[in-house]
């Protein structure tokens, strides 16, 4: 029987329970989730607790409910303060603060002038953000001067490398989720042992 018809066929009772359960399920278990991935990638990789509470987090019945998708499958969205989280010296010169959802990565690089991600490449996208300094990054044989406000989208399994020639801060938006920073492999831009 098709999903629809599954709904339809329930009664207002039962589809206030799963409603109720599916939000409790995702209150649950993103928290968890996280946590666990938190505690999997080691204390240096350790996340600051989400907000839940007002200010930041508020009721609004009937407010970004969609039918088809909230009684069922959608997961409550995660709210995190980027400053919050735990900083991790990679480098003298590379700081990093990360985040990890489902299928995505979020890190805020704090990267001192003189700061290097030596030649590299993964099979992850990756749309670089500088919001302040400035970073020359080099691939396929080409310069790309990034400044405060620009953008550069490298697209998975490029080869490319940075240096910070000011003190740079870096946002860093990864697709898939850095499977390998979450397995514990150390970033590119950390000193060779």
């Amino acid at each position: 029987m098709p999903d629809r018809q599954q709904k339809q066929s329930r009664g207002p009772a039962q589809r206030r329970t799963a409603k109720v359960l599916s939000r409790g399920l995702a209150r649950l278990c993103v928290p968890a989730a996280l946590a666990l991935l938190a505690s999997s990638a080691g204390a240096a990789d350790e996340i600051a607790p989400s907000l839940t509470v007002p200010p930041a987090v508020l009721d609004a019945p009937g407010r970004g409910i969609q039918a088809s998708a909230s009684g069922h499958s959608a997961i409550l969205p995660t709210l995190y303060q980027l400053d919050s989280q735990p900083i991790e010296q990679i480098s003298p010169l590379v700081q990093r603060q990360l985040l990890h959802g489902t299928q995505s990565t979020l890190v805020r690089w704090i990267v001192k002038k003189g700061g290097v991600f030596p030649l590299h490449h993964h099979a992850n996208e990756q749309v670089t953000w500088i919001t302040q300094g400035r970073c020359e990054v080099y691939s396929q044989g080409k310069e790309f001067v990034m400044t405060a406000g620009t953008v550069l989208v490298i697209p998975p399994n490029t080869p490319h490398e940075f240096v910070c020639t000011e003190d740079t801060i870096d946002i860093d938006f990864f697709s898939p989720q850095r499977q390998d920073w979450i397995d514990g492999v150390p970033s590119v831009a950390a000193p060779v042992k």
